[in-house]
């Protein structure tokens, strides 16, 4: 009875370590906002030393330092939405639907007579590429000085 319960007592104990490490590699780290970034102290590189500032001028604070960083770019590519596909493909005269921002057939349709028209690859897709040769379009007046 006595080694029934110490072996009981050794798969519980082992159960509960075994358990607790695949909790600790199951865990996945949350990303860190911007907020979160902001707060978090960086170490000066090996080998910088730490400037005390000169008489009469006021040490920078993290804060003041954070404010000199410029803002991150966007992330990847302008997406145009679908008005602003529309009312390009009309001002150049290939979109004859009403604008209402869904793309269905007719605005498929446009985009690919625009891309044929432009020498695009005619896929009824409005990429990078089209959209840079599209854009120009956007405004009246940009389809009035086209034209």
């Amino acid at each position: 009875m006595k080694r029934f319960l110490v072996v009981f007592a050794a798969a519980l104990f082992l159960s509960g370590i075994m358990g607790c490490s695949r909790k600790q590699a199951e865990e996945v780290q949350e990303p860190m906002s911007m907020e979160a970034m902001s707060t978090v102290n960086v170490a000066t590189p090996a080998g910088a030393e730490a400037k005390a500032p000169a008489a009469g001028q006021v040490a920078a604070t993290p804060a003041a330092e954070a404010a000199k960083l410029e803002p991150l770019p966007p992330a990847g590519p302008f997406k145009p939405s679908v008005m602003e596909i529309q009312t390009a493909l009309m001002n150049a005269g290939f979109y004859t639907g009403k604008l209402d921002g869904v793309s269905g057939p007719k605005t498929k349709k446009a985009i690919e007579m625009f891309q044929k028209a432009n020498n695009l690859k005619v896929d009824g897709k409005v990429g990078p590429k089209t959209w840079d040769a599209l854009k120009t379009h956007l405004t009246q007046e940009a389809a009035g000085k086209a034209q």
